[in-house]
């Protein structure tokens, strides 16, 4: 029997951008065989788009609860082993937790839902289940964020007093929802979106990164989050002044209404001996600041890097480890954890715990807008 994990699909049909591109990650390292699929809420989406993948037309579902009732009855050596979800937000909840709880394992895009209530009865399943769940904030999984934090953990910058991290598009700086624009139109609306846009959509993004690669958790937060765009029903544009649990201090935008900007996700940190700098748009670049004061950049797949960055590094030095190979390295570890093998580093892909962060974030930040003070973002054993 092959090793590759059997894995189906829920959303990611016929113009579904981020669908093509968990597609491509679950093969870059041949570790899954996607066999089965619902993939949009019109079963002819469904049919053309597994067509078009080669799947068997018997295994193609016209709703994602007949899939998962179809496949747990198929022998063990034949159903799916995972589901990936690639819905938009509000579909990420229910689909999540029935998968789980018919025995399949979960690979979700982010944010991991819209409500805290959701969030918490996800990481209650994950936790009565076993399953194994899996998060895609894929920068994280860029071999220099993975430099950046294993250069932090070991204390090349001495103790952090400073974070900046921003997430800055302008793809939003008009009414694209309304032009029929699929990804602007489910991301502005509040019955699929959430109660946020830009701060679920890419303000999530940044609070992951923050917290992975510093290692430490964010403890109180001030907010505001603004819509500039007439009309809009979601924020499109967010500050947020951060203190982290050590008292270090900083900011975190997210903004998907600065134009010409396309994909700028950078992340800044100082410490008392040194300092980093990663932009996800270079992404083999990171800046270091020694204790001299000296500006060095060190290159992906070089002989300067760390076992951390060197085990996601697959090309060689030259060659951008970008995008689609950041979220290659969330699917491989995924299959390696449902395959129980042993983990090449700490934390190899993010976890439903890194998704309840997430929605505790956008929750305070929230209120914080909403009641102009600072909230706490309590840890997970502080709410037991």
């Amino acid at each position: 029997m092959s090793d590759r994990v059997r894995i189906g699909m829920i959303g990611g049909g016929q113009r579904a951008f981020i669908g093509a591109v968990h597609r491509i990650a679950l093969r870059i390292d041949d570790a899954f065989d996607l066999v089965a699929g619902c993939f949009g809420r019109d079963p002819n989406n469904t049919k053309i788009t597994g067509e078009e993948l080669g799947l068997d037309a018997e295994r193609c579902y016209p709703t994602w609860e007949a899939m998962i009732e179809a496949e747990s009855k198929l022998p063990e050596d034949q159903r799916i082993e995972a589901i990936s979800i690639v819905t938009p937000n509000h579909l990420h909840h229910a689909p999540a937790k029935a998968a789980m709880e018919a025995g399949f394992h979960v690979i979700c895009d982010k944010p991991l839902c819209i409500s805290q209530e959701e969030a918490d009865d996800l990481a209650a399943t994950v936790k009565s289940t076993g399953m194994v769940f899996a998060l895609t904030h894929n920068y994280c999984a860029s071999p220099m964020a993975r430099e950046a934090r294993e250069r932090i953990a070991r204390g090349d910058l001495g103790t952090i007093r400073k974070v900046y991290v921003e997430y800055l598009q302008g793809w939003l700086s008009d009414k694209l929802e309304e032009s029929g624009h699929k990804q602007a139109h489910w991301r502005t609306d509040p019955q699929r979106s959430g109660p946020v846009g830009a701060l679920g959509d890419i303000g999530t993004h940044a609070y992951q990164l923050l917290e992975f690669i510093t290692g430490m958790n964010v403890a109180s937060i001030y907010a505001r989050l603004h819509t500039f765009v007439d009309g809009r029903a979601l924020d499109d544009d967010d500050m947020v002044l951060l203190e982290m649990e050590n008292g270090a201090t900083g900011t975190l935008c997210s903004s998907q209404i600065c134009f010409g900007r396309e994909n700028g996700l950078r992340i800044r940190v100082f410490g008392t001996s040194g300092a980093i700098e990663w932009n996800q748009e270079h992404p083999n670049d990171l800046h270091v600041t020694g204790e001299d004061g000296a500006v060095t950049t060190v290159r992906c797949a070089t002989g300067v890097v760390g076992t951390a960055s060197a085990s996601l590094t697959r090309t060689p030095a030259g060659h951008p480890e970008g995008y689609l190979e950041a979220f290659g390295n969330i699917y491989s570890a995924f299959a390696r954890a449902v395959r129980d093998k042993a983990q090449p580093m700490d934390h190899p892909f993010p976890t439903i715990e890194d998704g309840v962060r997430g929605i505790r974030f956008i929750g305070a930040a929230l209120r914080s807008s909403k009641e102009d003070r600072w909230i706490d973002i309590p840890r997970q054993e502080e709410l037991a």
